[in-house]
């Protein structure tokens, strides 16, 4: 599978949405546009024309005619639910908030913290009636009913790894920095200092590793995704990739964050590929908007990847967002 570069997005540091946009957008499934700032604590909705068509939060950055406030810090992650609403983390104040902005109503949806997280990141709505969450340092994952009560709890709340496939009860999980939906129905959970992916066989009850040994290593190109390594920074307070996106198909991206490449796990052939991104990166030089050569694209910091209608959305820390296409 040959991939292309579509667009480079160099962002100036004078925009409204510098440190937000750039690293924290998402698609949601009918191809809405939403957009985190996680420093500024709010969130919006984009049009196709990147007009506001309504912002949210603790922050008014006069942008929308329609601002709904209310007390969200450092949100994470947004969620559509059937009925239009929308659940988003707020990981500064531990909490899951329901959204409503056709209503500009806003309710808190599940005190994550009182149930007993100690540092929530994603909620994803599951499509069967269900949210799954995750917490980060706390290493676990969580199956919420849609009226925000706990049903089941993966993990034990300190860290630990199975190569092996394993029943939810015994699961144990590193600091996991990204949880997504697959189209199998099945939730992927970025393990993120064990280095691999895992997979929420929620049919089969069971846990089991999709890429990566375990261990931290050079990103090889074309291999098993069994056998793929990812990149480490013992140094640095979040070690190991970063983001975790699915496509239509079940193709697995990974943000080999400290090897400053993007992979793919095929999902018809299991293999591991590099397609995007450089190892010899190069702090503070931006991307050249006429760069045509995804191998050749400088990727010091890959953050929150996504993807959408056959187009892979790669930002990284530096303001730069670029998008790829198949070719």
């Amino acid at each position: 599978m040959k991939w292309r570069i579509k667009h480079i997005f160099n962002f100036p540091p004078d925009k409204p949405w510098e440190h937000g946009y750039v690293n924290f957008g998402f698609h949601g499934r009918s191809g809405a546009q939403y957009f985190l700032h996680y420093n500024e604590h709010w969130l919006g909705r984009l049009t196709v024309e990147d007009e506001w068509l309504w912002t949210a939060g603790a922050t008014d950055r006069g942008l929308s005619r329609l601002h709904i406030p209310f007390g969200i810090k450092h949100p994470h992650y947004i969620t559509e639910l059937p009925d239009g609403s929308l659940l988003v983390s707020s990981n500064g104040t531990n909490q899951i908030f329901r959204l409503r902005p056709a209503e500009r109503a806003v309710e808190l949806f599940a005190d994550t913290g009182r149930l007993g997280f100690r540092d929530i990141g994603n909620c994803v709505y599951d499509g069967g009636g269900s949210v799954w969450a995750h917490e980060i340092e706390g290493c676990r994952v969580w199956q919420l009913d849609l009226a925000g009560r706990p049903l089941r709890v993966l993990g034990r709340g300190e860290p630990g790894f199975q190569r092996e496939a394993v029943p939810f009860a015994a699961a144990r999980f590193h600091w996991i920095y990204d949880l997504r939906l697959g189209p199998d129905g099945d939730l992927y959970v970025l393990d993120s200092r064990n280095y691999c992916v895992r997979r929420i066989e929620v049919g089969r009850g069971v846990v089991s590793r999709v890429a990566g040994t375990g261990e931290p290593g050079p990103a090889l190109d074309d291999v098993l995704a069994s056998a793929a390594t990812f990149g480490s920074d013992p140094s640095a307070r979040f070690d190991g990739p970063f983001s975790l996106s699915l496509d239509e198909a079940g193709n697995i991206f990974i943000g080999d964050t400290y090897n400053h490449v993007v992979r793919m796990v095929e999902r018809a052939t299991g293999r591991t590929t590099i397609i995007a991104g450089k190892h010899e990166v190069e702090p503070g030089v931006r991307n050249d908007p006429a760069e045509t050569d995804p191998r050749k694209l400088n990727l010091p910091l890959i953050c929150s990847m996504d993807t959408y209608d056959g187009c892979l959305f790669v930002p990284d820390w530096s303001d730069d967002l670029v998008v790829l296409e198949q070719r």
